[in-house]
């Protein structure tokens, strides 16, 4: 691992799409690990979906996807293979996928999340995340909550949280 993680981030190509699903899966299987049994996930739609993809390469290490919701940027996913996980990935591609939704104009990221992983949740709210009210999301993040549930996602206790940037915007509401 290099001295600086942020080294070899840029934006997803074509030829990274299966090494992506082999992080993704990697990386989903250590939920397992504290007791929460995930549904079967192929991350290629949503991969397709997003806005951008950020990639840790150099080989793939990790990914931020990013979509829109409510005029905010939404971050997908984020996942870093178990491999390279503890060394500042994560952080590094959420710190680049926050500083591009900046730099396009958003004014707030929101996700949703495992309100009582340590990885999940607690690790956002270090990087300055906040938990969001129910009676606070917008109607797109309150269909992305329900897509969710109906996936089985909801085998735990989640919450939406957002990070606003601070400015002014529709997404800073």
């Amino acid at each position: 691992m290099s001295a600086t993680p942020d080294a070899g981030i840029r934006l997803m190509c074509a030829s990274d799409a299966e090494a992506l699903v082999e992080v993704s899966r990697a990386a989903e299987a250590l939920f397992a690990e504290v007791g929460l049994a995930l549904p079967p996930d192929d991350p290629r739609e949503m991969l397709a979906a997003a806005c951008w993809v950020l990639v840790a390469a150099g080989p793939v290490r990790g990914f931020a996807a990013v979509g829109v919701l409510d005029g905010a940027a939404h971050l997908e996913e984020l996942a870093v293979h178990p491999d390279h996980g503890r060394r500042g990935v994560g952080g590094a591609l959420l710190e680049a996928a926050c500083g591009r939704a900046r730099a396009e104009g958003f004014a707030a990221m929101t996700l949703t999340t495992f309100r009582d992983v340590a990885w999940n949740a607690p690790w956002y709210a270090r990087r300055g995340f906040a938990q969001l009210a129910p009676n606070a999301w917008g109607p797109e993040l309150r269909e992305q909550w329900t897509r969710e549930e109906a996936a089985g996602i909801a085998v735990a206790p989640r919450i939406a949280m957002r990070r606003r940037f601070g400015g002014l915007g529709p997404s800073g509401g």
